[in-house]
Protein backbone atom coordinates (compact mmCIF):
# COMPACT_ATOMS: atom_id res chain seq x y z
CA UNK A 1 0.00 0.00 0.00
CA UNK A 2 1.13 3.25 -1.06
CA UNK A 3 1.80 6.27 1.86
CA UNK A 4 1.97 9.84 1.37
CA UNK A 5 3.78 11.32 4.01
CA UNK A 6 3.76 15.46 4.23
CA UNK A 7 6.63 17.36 5.44
CA UNK A 8 5.49 20.89 6.55
CA UNK A 9 7.36 23.79 6.19
CA UNK A 10 4.92 26.49 7.45
CA UNK A 11 7.38 29.01 8.09
CA UNK A 12 7.78 29.21 3.81
CA UNK A 13 4.07 28.26 3.04
CA UNK A 14 5.54 24.77 1.42
CA UNK A 15 5.16 21.52 2.13
CA UNK A 16 7.57 18.30 0.97
CA UNK A 17 6.53 14.80 0.39
CA UNK A 18 7.66 11.38 1.30
CA UNK A 19 5.75 8.80 -1.43
CA UNK A 20 6.29 4.98 -0.07
CA UNK A 21 5.37 1.53 -0.07
CA UNK A 22 7.22 0.27 3.00
CA UNK A 23 10.10 -0.09 1.10
CA UNK A 24 11.35 2.20 -1.24
CA UNK A 25 10.59 6.11 -0.96
CA UNK A 26 10.08 8.96 -3.68
CA UNK A 27 10.71 12.41 -2.07
CA UNK A 28 9.12 15.60 -3.60
CA UNK A 29 10.45 18.90 -3.50
CA UNK A 30 12.86 18.84 -0.73
CA UNK A 31 13.63 21.38 1.94
CA UNK A 32 17.11 22.43 2.58
CA UNK A 33 16.99 21.20 5.92
CA UNK A 34 16.79 17.13 4.94
CA UNK A 35 17.46 15.63 8.52
CA UNK A 36 13.40 16.43 8.67
CA UNK A 37 13.72 14.20 5.69
CA UNK A 38 15.59 11.34 6.54
CA UNK A 39 13.99 11.14 10.15
CA UNK A 40 10.26 10.43 8.28
CA UNK A 41 12.13 7.93 5.56
CA UNK A 42 14.23 6.09 8.60
CA UNK A 43 10.78 5.92 10.75
CA UNK A 44 8.82 4.70 8.00
CA UNK A 45 12.02 2.15 7.34
CA UNK A 46 12.43 2.66 3.62
CA UNK A 47 15.31 3.49 1.03
CA UNK A 48 14.99 6.32 -0.76
CA UNK A 49 15.55 5.52 -4.85
CA UNK A 50 14.46 9.25 -6.86
CA UNK A 51 14.07 12.42 -5.39
CA UNK A 52 12.19 14.76 -7.67
CA UNK A 53 11.94 18.70 -8.22
CA UNK A 54 8.45 19.80 -10.01
CA UNK A 55 10.89 23.26 -10.58
CA UNK A 56 14.27 24.91 -10.23
CA UNK A 57 12.44 27.04 -7.01
CA UNK A 58 12.77 30.27 -6.72
CA UNK A 59 11.53 31.23 -2.72
CA UNK A 60 13.68 28.55 -1.05
CA UNK A 61 17.15 26.81 -1.55
CA UNK A 62 16.34 23.25 -1.85
CA UNK A 63 17.70 20.42 -0.24
CA UNK A 64 17.23 17.92 -3.44
CA UNK A 65 20.60 17.82 -4.42
CA UNK A 66 22.20 17.06 -0.79
CA UNK A 67 19.74 14.52 -0.04
CA UNK A 68 20.75 12.85 -2.94
CA UNK A 69 24.53 12.68 -2.27
CA UNK A 70 23.70 11.32 1.51
CA UNK A 71 21.53 8.36 0.37
CA UNK A 72 22.65 7.65 -3.26
CA UNK A 73 18.79 8.54 -4.82
CA UNK A 74 18.80 9.46 -8.21
CA UNK A 75 17.88 13.04 -8.71
CA UNK A 76 15.17 14.19 -10.92
CA UNK A 77 14.32 17.11 -12.67
CA UNK A 78 13.09 18.50 -16.03
CA UNK A 79 15.92 17.57 -19.34
CA UNK A 80 15.37 21.43 -19.96
CA UNK A 81 16.67 22.98 -17.07
CA UNK A 82 20.65 24.19 -16.91
CA UNK A 83 22.09 22.83 -13.89
CA UNK A 84 25.57 22.78 -12.89
CA UNK A 85 25.48 19.39 -11.41
CA UNK A 86 24.57 15.44 -12.92
CA UNK A 87 20.86 14.82 -13.04
CA UNK A 88 18.20 12.60 -14.13
CA UNK A 89 16.92 14.74 -16.84
CA UNK A 90 12.77 14.20 -17.71
CA UNK A 91 10.17 15.05 -20.23
CA UNK A 92 6.17 14.57 -20.50
CA UNK A 93 5.21 11.47 -20.92
CA UNK A 94 8.34 10.03 -18.96
CA UNK A 95 7.44 7.12 -16.53
CA UNK A 96 9.51 6.51 -13.16
CA UNK A 97 8.58 3.12 -11.85
CA UNK A 98 10.65 2.34 -8.38
CA UNK A 99 8.77 -0.64 -6.05
CA UNK A 100 5.41 -1.25 -6.72
CA UNK A 101 5.17 2.96 -7.43
CA UNK A 102 4.62 4.16 -10.80
CA UNK A 103 5.37 8.42 -11.46
CA UNK A 104 4.06 9.50 -15.13
CA UNK A 105 5.65 13.06 -15.65
CA UNK A 106 3.74 15.91 -17.37
CA UNK A 107 4.83 19.35 -18.09
CA UNK A 108 2.87 21.89 -16.90
CA UNK A 109 4.74 25.37 -17.40
CA UNK A 110 3.37 29.08 -16.00
CA UNK A 111 4.78 28.65 -12.51
CA UNK A 112 8.40 28.62 -14.63
CA UNK A 113 8.76 27.16 -18.00
CA UNK A 114 10.28 23.73 -17.43
CA UNK A 115 7.72 23.21 -14.35
CA UNK A 116 6.60 19.35 -13.91
CA UNK A 117 3.71 17.73 -12.17
CA UNK A 118 3.80 13.71 -11.20
CA UNK A 119 1.50 11.44 -11.37
CA UNK A 120 1.20 8.87 -8.98
CA UNK A 121 0.18 5.16 -9.71
CA UNK A 122 0.10 2.29 -8.09
CA UNK A 123 1.81 -0.31 -10.22
CA UNK A 124 -1.43 -2.50 -10.48
CA UNK A 125 -3.60 0.76 -9.65
CA UNK A 126 -5.35 3.73 -10.89
CA UNK A 127 -4.14 7.28 -10.44
CA UNK A 128 -3.81 7.57 -6.44
CA UNK A 129 -2.37 11.68 -6.29
CA UNK A 130 -1.14 14.10 -8.31
CA UNK A 131 2.30 16.39 -6.87
CA UNK A 132 1.25 19.51 -8.47
CA UNK A 133 4.63 21.96 -7.09
CA UNK A 134 3.88 25.55 -7.78
CA UNK A 135 1.39 24.93 -10.43
CA UNK A 136 -2.22 23.89 -9.77
CA UNK A 137 -2.78 24.89 -5.69
CA UNK A 138 -5.54 24.13 -3.69
CA UNK A 139 -8.24 26.71 -5.88
CA UNK A 140 -5.70 28.75 -7.45
CA UNK A 141 -2.18 28.42 -8.98
CA UNK A 142 0.99 29.63 -8.85
CA UNK A 143 2.36 32.89 -9.32
CA UNK A 144 3.52 33.93 -12.60
CA UNK A 145 5.59 37.09 -12.29
CA UNK A 146 9.23 35.75 -10.90
CA UNK A 147 10.63 35.19 -14.55
CA UNK A 148 10.11 38.92 -14.45
CA UNK A 149 7.32 40.56 -15.29
CA UNK A 150 7.70 41.30 -19.07
CA UNK A 151 6.92 37.34 -19.27
CA UNK A 152 4.35 37.02 -16.94
CA UNK A 153 1.29 37.59 -19.66
CA UNK A 154 3.37 34.81 -21.56
CA UNK A 155 3.58 32.48 -18.41
CA UNK A 156 -0.16 33.03 -17.02
CA UNK A 157 -1.61 31.91 -20.43
CA UNK A 158 0.90 28.54 -20.23
CA UNK A 159 -0.56 28.39 -16.38
CA UNK A 160 -4.17 28.81 -17.25
CA UNK A 161 -3.88 25.97 -20.05
CA UNK A 162 -1.70 23.77 -17.96
CA UNK A 163 -3.65 23.87 -14.89
CA UNK A 164 -7.19 23.25 -16.93
CA UNK A 165 -5.54 20.23 -18.93
CA UNK A 166 -4.67 18.36 -15.20
CA UNK A 167 -7.90 19.25 -13.76
CA UNK A 168 -9.67 17.71 -17.03
CA UNK A 169 -7.73 15.10 -18.09
CA UNK A 170 -7.10 13.38 -14.27
CA UNK A 171 -9.60 11.33 -12.52
CA UNK A 172 -12.03 13.45 -10.33
CA UNK A 173 -10.56 11.13 -7.45
CA UNK A 174 -7.15 11.71 -7.54
CA UNK A 175 -5.60 13.50 -4.62
CA UNK A 176 -3.55 16.53 -5.03
CA UNK A 177 -0.55 17.43 -3.41
CA UNK A 178 1.03 20.95 -3.96
CA UNK A 179 3.97 22.63 -3.00
CA UNK A 180 3.27 25.86 -2.82
CA UNK A 181 -0.19 27.27 -1.30
CA UNK A 182 -0.16 27.37 2.14
CA UNK A 183 0.78 30.83 2.96
CA UNK A 184 3.81 30.87 0.54
CA UNK A 185 4.50 34.27 -1.53
CA UNK A 186 4.17 31.92 -4.69
CA UNK A 187 0.22 31.60 -4.55
CA UNK A 188 -1.68 33.74 -6.85
CA UNK A 189 -4.99 35.31 -6.36
CA UNK A 190 -7.50 33.33 -4.53
CA UNK A 191 -6.90 30.43 -2.71
CA UNK A 192 -8.39 27.75 -0.58
CA UNK A 193 -7.87 27.16 3.69
CA UNK A 194 -8.81 23.83 3.47
CA UNK A 195 -5.68 20.92 4.16
CA UNK A 196 -6.05 19.04 1.55
CA UNK A 197 -7.71 18.45 -1.65
CA UNK A 198 -8.64 16.64 -4.85
CA UNK A 199 -9.03 17.12 -8.86
CA UNK A 200 -12.93 16.57 -8.09
CA UNK A 201 -12.53 19.69 -5.71
CA UNK A 202 -10.64 21.65 -7.90
CA UNK A 203 -13.13 21.17 -10.92
CA UNK A 204 -15.63 22.49 -8.78
CA UNK A 205 -13.79 25.83 -7.67
CA UNK A 206 -10.25 26.38 -8.82
CA UNK A 207 -10.36 29.94 -9.90
CA UNK A 208 -8.89 28.66 -13.54
CA UNK A 209 -12.33 26.63 -13.82
CA UNK A 210 -14.55 29.58 -12.95
CA UNK A 211 -13.00 31.84 -15.65
CA UNK A 212 -13.45 30.28 -19.38
CA UNK A 213 -12.11 33.17 -21.09
CA UNK A 214 -8.17 32.87 -21.01
CA UNK A 215 -8.03 36.81 -21.93
CA UNK A 216 -10.03 37.27 -18.74
CA UNK A 217 -8.14 34.65 -16.05
CA UNK A 218 -4.77 36.23 -16.84
CA UNK A 219 -6.00 40.25 -16.36
CA UNK A 220 -7.48 39.04 -12.93
CA UNK A 221 -4.79 36.81 -11.94
CA UNK A 222 -2.21 39.71 -12.94
CA UNK A 223 -4.49 42.03 -11.36
CA UNK A 224 -4.25 40.47 -8.26
CA UNK A 225 -0.78 39.59 -7.52
CA UNK A 226 1.43 41.20 -4.80
CA UNK A 227 5.01 42.11 -3.76
CA UNK A 228 7.10 38.91 -3.27
CA UNK A 229 10.26 39.02 -0.79
CA UNK A 230 13.44 40.32 -2.51
CA UNK A 231 15.48 37.62 -1.73
CA UNK A 232 13.63 35.28 -4.60
CA UNK A 233 15.81 36.56 -7.03
CA UNK A 234 18.35 34.90 -5.77
CA UNK A 235 17.13 31.62 -5.25
CA UNK A 236 17.03 30.11 -8.43
CA UNK A 237 21.13 30.93 -9.43
CA UNK A 238 21.61 28.84 -6.08
CA UNK A 239 19.35 25.90 -7.00
CA UNK A 240 21.17 25.90 -10.34
CA UNK A 241 24.66 25.83 -8.97
CA UNK A 242 23.93 23.10 -6.69
CA UNK A 243 23.50 23.55 -2.97
CA UNK A 244 25.48 21.93 -0.48
CA UNK A 245 24.04 20.37 2.51
CA UNK A 246 23.28 22.77 5.75
CA UNK A 247 25.93 23.54 7.85
CA UNK A 248 24.19 24.01 11.62
CA UNK A 249 27.30 24.19 13.53
CA UNK A 250 27.13 27.31 16.11
CA UNK A 251 28.35 30.45 14.50
CA UNK A 252 31.50 32.21 16.24
CA UNK A 253 30.92 33.53 19.53
CA UNK A 254 30.96 37.42 19.57
CA UNK A 255 32.84 39.19 22.74
CA UNK A 256 31.12 42.62 24.26
CA UNK A 257 34.03 44.78 22.14
CA UNK A 258 33.14 43.13 19.20
CA UNK A 259 29.34 43.34 19.50
CA UNK A 260 30.05 46.93 20.61
CA UNK A 261 32.08 47.52 16.96
CA UNK A 262 28.97 46.00 15.05
CA UNK A 263 26.48 47.71 16.32
CA UNK A 264 28.59 50.87 16.22
CA UNK A 265 29.56 50.30 12.35
CA UNK A 266 25.98 49.61 11.26
CA UNK A 267 25.98 46.02 10.56
CA UNK A 268 22.89 43.80 10.93
CA UNK A 269 22.45 42.81 14.58
CA UNK A 270 19.23 41.00 14.66
CA UNK A 271 17.69 40.31 17.81
CA UNK A 272 15.55 37.14 18.10
CA UNK A 273 13.49 37.96 21.26
CA UNK A 274 10.03 38.20 21.29
CA UNK A 275 8.50 42.23 20.14
CA UNK A 276 7.44 43.46 23.73
CA UNK A 277 10.99 42.30 25.13
CA UNK A 278 12.71 44.47 22.57
CA UNK A 279 10.77 47.34 22.83
CA UNK A 280 11.27 47.00 26.75
CA UNK A 281 15.09 46.77 26.55
CA UNK A 282 17.53 46.18 23.33
CA UNK A 283 20.87 47.21 22.63
CA UNK A 284 21.05 50.48 20.49
CA UNK A 285 21.27 49.45 16.61
CA UNK A 286 19.78 46.29 17.24
CA UNK A 287 17.07 45.41 14.58
CA UNK A 288 13.93 43.30 16.28
CA UNK A 289 12.76 40.43 14.26
CA UNK A 290 11.40 37.79 16.49
CA UNK A 291 12.00 34.16 16.26
CA UNK A 292 8.62 33.45 14.66
CA UNK A 293 7.52 31.51 11.44
CA UNK A 294 7.95 34.48 9.29
CA UNK A 295 11.38 35.39 10.84
CA UNK A 296 13.63 34.39 7.68
CA UNK A 297 10.82 35.26 5.06
CA UNK A 298 11.37 39.21 6.18
CA UNK A 299 14.99 38.95 7.44
CA UNK A 300 15.68 37.93 3.69
CA UNK A 301 13.50 40.36 2.49
CA UNK A 302 15.16 43.39 4.40
CA UNK A 303 18.63 42.71 4.60
CA UNK A 304 20.83 43.70 1.48
CA UNK A 305 21.86 40.41 0.08
CA UNK A 306 25.38 39.19 1.44
CA UNK A 307 25.18 41.57 4.59
CA UNK A 308 27.22 40.46 7.57
CA UNK A 309 24.89 39.35 9.71
CA UNK A 310 24.68 38.89 13.74
CA UNK A 311 22.46 37.17 15.96
CA UNK A 312 21.53 37.80 19.15
CA UNK A 313 19.06 35.10 21.62
CA UNK A 314 18.23 34.27 24.74
CA UNK A 315 19.78 30.75 24.21
CA UNK A 316 22.35 28.92 22.35
CA UNK A 317 19.32 26.97 20.65
CA UNK A 318 16.90 30.11 19.50
CA UNK A 319 20.36 30.55 17.82
CA UNK A 320 19.79 27.17 16.03
CA UNK A 321 16.62 27.58 15.17
CA UNK A 322 16.79 30.83 13.77
CA UNK A 323 20.10 28.85 11.62
CA UNK A 324 17.30 26.51 10.58
CA UNK A 325 14.98 28.94 8.90
CA UNK A 326 17.85 31.03 7.38
CA UNK A 327 20.19 28.40 5.82
CA UNK A 328 16.22 27.35 3.82
CA UNK A 329 16.48 31.14 1.97
CA UNK A 330 20.23 30.60 1.43
CA UNK A 331 21.92 32.61 4.50
CA UNK A 332 24.12 29.80 5.39
CA UNK A 333 26.53 31.14 7.83
CA UNK A 334 25.64 34.01 10.48
CA UNK A 335 29.18 36.16 11.24
CA UNK A 336 28.29 35.48 14.80
CA UNK A 337 25.75 35.16 17.67
CA UNK A 338 25.69 36.15 21.34
CA UNK A 339 22.70 34.57 24.01
CA UNK A 340 22.23 35.50 27.20
CA UNK A 341 21.01 38.69 28.86
CA UNK A 342 20.70 41.63 27.10
CA UNK A 343 22.73 43.67 29.75
CA UNK A 344 25.45 41.23 29.96
CA UNK A 345 26.42 41.43 26.02
CA UNK A 346 28.05 44.39 25.08
CA UNK A 347 28.82 46.29 28.54
CA UNK A 348 28.32 49.58 28.18
CA UNK A 349 26.76 49.84 24.83
CA UNK A 350 24.13 51.81 24.82
CA UNK A 351 20.43 50.64 25.16
CA UNK A 352 17.16 51.85 24.26
CA UNK A 353 13.54 51.11 24.48
CA UNK A 354 10.27 52.51 23.24
CA UNK A 355 6.61 52.08 23.96
CA UNK A 356 3.91 49.37 23.05
CA UNK A 357 0.49 50.74 22.82
CA UNK A 358 -2.92 49.42 21.33
CA UNK A 359 -5.26 50.91 18.98
CA UNK A 360 -7.54 52.21 21.73
CA UNK A 361 -4.26 54.27 22.71
CA UNK A 362 -3.76 55.51 19.43
CA UNK A 363 -7.27 56.45 18.78
CA UNK A 364 -7.02 58.84 22.08
CA UNK A 365 -4.06 60.54 21.01
CA UNK A 366 -4.43 60.70 17.52
CA UNK A 367 -4.88 64.20 17.21
CA UNK A 368 -1.73 65.51 18.97
CA UNK A 369 0.56 67.54 17.33
CA UNK A 370 3.15 66.03 15.45
CA UNK A 371 1.99 62.54 15.73
CA UNK A 372 2.08 60.28 12.69
CA UNK A 373 0.50 57.11 12.12
CA UNK A 374 2.23 54.94 9.84
CA UNK A 375 1.36 52.11 7.87
CA UNK A 376 3.69 49.26 7.23
CA UNK A 377 1.37 46.83 5.31
CA UNK A 378 1.55 45.47 1.70
CA UNK A 379 -0.43 48.42 -0.77
CA UNK A 380 -2.91 46.15 -1.31
CA UNK A 381 -3.67 45.62 2.35
CA UNK A 382 -4.14 49.35 2.44
CA UNK A 383 -6.37 50.41 -0.38
CA UNK A 384 -8.57 47.59 1.52
CA UNK A 385 -8.39 49.28 4.64
CA UNK A 386 -6.59 51.89 6.62
CA UNK A 387 -6.72 54.67 9.68
CA UNK A 388 -7.90 58.00 8.16
CA UNK A 389 -4.68 60.37 8.11
CA UNK A 390 -1.80 57.77 8.43
CA UNK A 391 0.71 57.41 6.33
CA UNK A 392 1.87 54.21 4.42
CA UNK A 393 5.46 52.50 3.80
CA UNK A 394 5.11 49.21 3.15
CA UNK A 395 7.87 47.27 5.78
CA UNK A 396 9.92 46.17 2.57
CA UNK A 397 10.32 49.26 1.64
CA UNK A 398 11.18 51.10 5.08
CA UNK A 399 14.59 50.30 4.54
CA UNK A 400 15.44 52.27 1.45
CA UNK A 401 12.77 54.91 2.81
CA UNK A 402 13.75 55.32 7.06
CA UNK A 403 15.22 58.53 7.00
CA UNK A 404 12.05 59.91 4.86
CA UNK A 405 9.53 59.33 7.07
CA UNK A 406 8.26 62.54 9.22
CA UNK A 407 9.70 63.98 12.35
CA UNK A 408 7.70 63.24 15.54
CA UNK A 409 6.41 60.89 17.10
CA UNK A 410 5.49 57.98 15.13
CA UNK A 411 2.77 55.15 15.79
CA UNK A 412 4.09 51.87 13.55
CA UNK A 413 0.99 49.67 13.32
CA UNK A 414 0.47 46.73 10.42
CA UNK A 415 -2.17 43.44 10.53
CA UNK A 416 -0.85 41.56 14.03
CA UNK A 417 2.03 43.68 15.13
CA UNK A 418 4.49 41.54 13.56
CA UNK A 419 5.95 43.98 10.63
CA UNK A 420 5.24 46.85 12.62
CA UNK A 421 7.58 45.27 15.80
CA UNK A 422 10.43 44.95 12.99
CA UNK A 423 9.51 48.59 11.16
CA UNK A 424 9.67 49.98 14.47
CA UNK A 425 13.39 48.56 15.22
CA UNK A 426 14.50 49.62 11.86
CA UNK A 427 12.79 53.23 12.68
CA UNK A 428 14.12 53.22 16.24
CA UNK A 429 17.88 52.39 14.76
CA UNK A 430 17.39 55.29 12.48
CA UNK A 431 16.84 57.90 15.48
CA UNK A 432 13.24 58.42 15.15
CA UNK A 433 10.57 58.33 18.27
CA UNK A 434 8.56 55.36 17.96
CA UNK A 435 5.01 53.97 19.71
CA UNK A 436 4.57 50.23 18.34
CA UNK A 437 0.66 49.54 17.99
CA UNK A 438 0.40 45.94 19.05
CA UNK A 439 -2.60 44.58 18.01
CA UNK A 440 -4.61 43.28 15.36
CA UNK A 441 -5.28 45.91 12.91
CA UNK A 442 -9.55 44.41 12.86
CA UNK A 443 -10.05 45.79 16.39
CA UNK A 444 -8.82 49.49 15.10
CA UNK A 445 -12.29 50.26 14.07
CA UNK A 446 -13.83 49.34 17.15
CA UNK A 447 -11.53 51.11 19.11
CA UNK A 448 -12.51 54.58 17.74
CA UNK A 449 -10.22 55.39 14.98
CA UNK A 450 -11.84 55.91 11.33
CA UNK A 451 -10.85 53.41 8.86
CA UNK A 452 -11.34 54.68 4.71
CA UNK A 453 -10.31 52.64 1.88
CA UNK A 454 -8.39 52.79 -1.47
CA UNK A 455 -5.16 54.48 -2.13
CA UNK A 456 -4.80 58.46 -0.96
CA UNK A 457 -2.73 61.11 -2.34
CA UNK A 458 -0.14 60.06 0.35
CA UNK A 459 0.19 56.60 -0.43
Amino acid sequence: MIEIAVIATPALGDRTYLVHDGEVGVVIDAQRDIDRVLDVATGAGVRLTHVLETHVHNDYVSGGLALCRRTGASYVLAAGEDVAFERHGVVAGDEIRTGSMSVLVHHTPGHTDAHLSFELRDANGPTAAVFTGGSLLYGTVGRTDLLGVERSDELTRAQYRSVRRLIEDLPAGAAVYPTHGFGSFCSSVGGSARDSSTIGDERRDNVVMAVDDEDEFVRRLLAGLTDHPAYYSHMALLNRAGPLEADFSPPVPVQGGELRRRLESGEWVVDLRRRRAFAADHLAGSVGIELSDPFATYLGWLIPWGSRLTLIGETPEEITAAQRQLVRIGIDRPQGAVSGPTGAMAAGHPRRSYRVAEFADLAAACHSPGLTVLDVRRRDEWNEGHVSGARNVPLHELVDHVHHVPSGELWVHCTTGMRASIAASLLDRAGHRVVLVDADFQDAGASGLTIETGATVDD
